[in-house]
């Protein structure tokens, strides 16, 4: 039993420091992945590491770096945020803070960055890098006007900007509602003409020949001979009356 109570113990010792050699191996691997700039095989080597263990700050650390360089700035501030708390001394919280400043950097979110560098160097003075990030940052927000007020005005000429553009499309579609309408109404006007003018009676085209067209004058023209010669019948000559005495 007492050899037992002793041989456990050591079993315990042997596989902690074989996990931790484990780990750290795999933050190697990732360190050389990441230096091949390889940074999303990199990250996948240091979420290994820290699935053994969660605590290790130099891997969260490097897996923060690697998601940098891939642009997921938000993975990147969660994972220095995690960082920051891990790390309690002054560097680590200074280093976690300086890379969520280059985070926001990156995106131009200028106020939020000022705000990093600014923690970076309460927990490191001497850190020339934030330093210059933090002046670099400082300028560009004064000149794009500043802060929260400038982002508001500028809201507000973008939306008054699509308002005009709204009401130049609005009056620009009226106008060719118009247009159409009017060219409609044309067109409907001059249907109406065309269907008045066909009502109206059409002259027949003649469908008698050469010869009839000769017997047909013949005949009225023997007409208008008997017409005259009755009348002159009607109108009788003369009578002379004689004298009687």
């Amino acid at each position: 039993m007492r050899l037992l109570s002793i041989i456990l113990p050591l079993i315990a010792v042997v596989c902690a420091h074989t996990a931790q050699a484990q780990y750290k191996q795999m933050v190697k691997d990732g360190n050389k992945l990441y230096e091949q700039k390889k940074y999303k095989e990199a990250s996948e080597a240091y979420m290994k590491a820290l699935q053994k263990n969660p605590t290790y700050t130099p891997g969260a650390f490097n897996l923060g770096n690697a998601l940098y360089q891939q642009k997921q700035y938000d993975g990147t501030r969660k994972v220095m945020e995690q960082v920051g708390k891990m790390d309690t001394t002054r560097n680590g919280r200074a280093a976690a803070n300086y890379n969520i400043g280059n985070t926001y950097m990156a995106e131009q979110k200028w106020e939020e960055a000022i705000d990093a560098y600014k923690k970076t160097l309460r927990a490191n003075p001497q850190d020339a890098d934030a330093k210059y990030n933090l002046s670099y940052a400082q300028q560009m927000l004064k000149k794009n006007g500043g802060g929260k007020n400038n982002k508001d005005n500028k809201d507000k000429k973008d939306d008054k900007n699509k308002d005009q553009q709204q009401n130049q499309q609005n009056k620009d579609e009226n106008k060719k509602d118009d247009k159409q309408k009017d060219q409609q109404q044309n067109n409907e006007n001059k249907d109406d003409k065309k269907e008045e003018q066909d009502k109206r009676p059409q002259p027949q085209q003649s469908k008698l020949n050469e010869k009839q067209a000769e017997q047909l004058l013949n005949a009225l023209q023997q007409e208008e001979k008997k017409l005259q010669d009755k009348h002159k019948k009607a109108k009788g000559t003369p009578v002379k009356v004689e004298k009687d005495w």
